[in-house]
């Protein structure tokens, strides 16, 4: 048995390995041609071009295995059936649960490395592609209207205070740029609002530095339109210190892209939206999509395993592997739009992220069964 599993994972892994180098070198091509249009732009080289698609490989990396898994694993296994090596495994004793438990402990190795991949190496790849840009570039734009994010705070006299934070911009080292944060009380009045030119995020605080304060003083009950108008409070200060509970994580999440993010930061995230009444849909999906696509090898293998069954006397077999890959494919897109439906009609995540999975697995296994029983 040591022989027939080191025969399978030799050439599936061997053929496994040559289509994922395939991809990467075609994606690291597209990904430099288009940094190419930035180069001569404050001060963006032709290496920092380089250097930026080859952080861009983890991800692209972690988006591809499973295809390059299930590419990989049908042109070996098709390839061992077209040469009759696995018909005569099958009558040296390879059953087809034998055969099954092989190829699964081996897409169990493909699903801990790309998780390894997706939740370590991409990640820290991914922010560090965006470090550099905003380091070349001086900073990091956060879009036209720039990041949003969401807290509450008690005030000393005991009051409740909601509070949005906009920032425009974030400096190389982590600094927040022209930083707007407006308190609203329980009743939807705007209490105060605070604008920073800069922001350092500390442990339950953070450190604005030209600070400019405009207070409205809450207006009481019994107040009329007849009374007399309530002054407008406005100070300039150098530097002050803003509690809340939006800590760097919090931040990171809400002004870096989401591939940044590995399956923690997702949840607690997710979490963090929750917990302050926003929109935590997306970003509990992306969860689990994160935690549940590492299990999409093993899906992808299932899928590949009837393809050793197909006999090569009969022809078609090129037709039949094309087919296999895009069926592949189709998972991929089936997963991503799952992804989209589920947002826009508020399914439960963990099951649109687990759908697609579980509905090629079984299509696999049910071929699988067929061809075993009747071919």
């Amino acid at each position: 048995m040591k022989t027939v599993r080191r025969l399978l994972y030799r050439a599936i892994v061997g053929a496994v390995a040559f289509v994922t180098i395939a991809f990467l070198s075609l994606f690291f091509f597209i990904d430099f041609v288009d940094e190419l249009q930035d180069v001569g732009k404050g001060g963006f080289t032709l290496m920092h071009a380089v250097l930026s698609s080859l952080l861009d490989m983890p991800g692209h990396f972690y988006e591809l295995f499973p295809i390059t898994v299930l590419i990989g694993t049908i042109f070996a296994l098709a390839r061992m059936a077209q040469t009759s090596e696995f018909t005569i495994l099958r009558t040296g004793g390879l059953g087809p649960g034998r055969a099954l438990g092989l190829l699964t402990l081996l897409a169990a190795g493909f699903a801990v490395v790309s998780f390894l991949v997706g939740d370590y190496v991409a990640p820290w790849s991914e922010r560090e592609g965006v470090l550099l840009k905003a380091g070349v570039q001086g900073g990091r734009q956060l879009g036209r209207t720039g990041a949003w994010l969401k807290d509450r705070r008690t005030t000393v006299d005991g009051r409740e205070l909601n509070v949005s934070v906009n920032v425009r911009r974030t400096t190389p080292d982590g600094v927040l740029e022209e930083v707007r944060i407006f308190e609203v009380d329980v009743d939807s009045r705007l209490v105060a609002r605070v604008a920073a030119r800069t922001a350092r995020i500390g442990k339950g605080y953070w450190l604005l530095d030209d600070v400019r304060v405009t207070e409205w003083p809450s207006v009481g009950p019994a107040a009329t339109a007849a009374s007399a108008p309530v002054a407008v409070l406005e100070r300039h200060l150098d530097q002050a210190r803003w509690p809340t509970s939006l800590d760097a994580g919090v931040v990171a999440a809400a002004v870096l892209p989401v591939s940044t993010m590995t399956t923690i930061d997702l949840w607690r995230y997710s979490r963090h939206l929750a917990n302050q009444e926003q929109a935590a849909q997306r970003h509990s999906i992306q969860f689990w999509k994160k935690a549940l696509y590492p299990l999409a090898c093993i899906v992808m293998v299932a899928l590949a395993l009837p393809f050793a069954y197909l006999q090569a006397r009969r022809g078609g077999i090129s037709a039949m592997v094309f087919g296999g890959i895009m069926l592949g494919i189709s998972f991929v897109l089936l997963n991503n739009v799952a992804g989209h439906l589920g947002v826009l009609r508020d399914w439960t995540p963990w099951v649109v992220a687990a759908a697609p999975s579980v509905l090629y697995l079984l299509l696999s296994m049910a071929a699988f069964a067929w061809l075993v029983r009747y071919r």
